[in-house]
């Protein structure tokens, strides 16, 4: 079995910053593809930001010189780094990644965790 556990959600005021991380667990060999999402009440899931095997990384314009993604892949774990948060940038956010356990790759979530921003 596979596990992808967030941490580092929280309530911040508008302009502060949160780092939020995202392990991987079980049976991983390999991880292509780590990827975050959100998705805000009302809305659709959104990406929010994505980072390959080879770290090239992809943004969504509401977060392109705010956000920055990384990936330890020694410890199986991708980061978001939230800078200058704003009451939109409220949501749920979720951990994505490409995992194989054997010959095949398969997509998992995380659980979810709550970034509120408000003053």
């Amino acid at each position: 079995q596979v596990q992808l556990v967030e941490s580092g959600g929280g309530l911040v005021q508008p302009g502060e910053s949160l780092r939020l991380s995202c392990a991987a667990s079980g049976r991983v060999s390999r991880i292509q593809g780590m990827a975050w999402y959100r998705q805000a009440p009302g809305k659709q899931r959104e990406l929010v930001a994505s980072i390959t095997s080879t770290y090239s990384t992809n943004y969504a314009d509401s977060v392109k010189g705010r956000f920055s993604i990384s990936r330890d892949n020694a410890k199986n774990t991708v980061y978001l780094q939230m800078n200058s948060l704003k009451p939109e940038d409220t949501a749920v956010y979720y951990c994505n990644a490409q995992i194989s356990s054997d010959y095949l790759f398969r997509t998992y979530w995380g659980q979810g965790t709550q970034v509120t921003v408000s003053s």
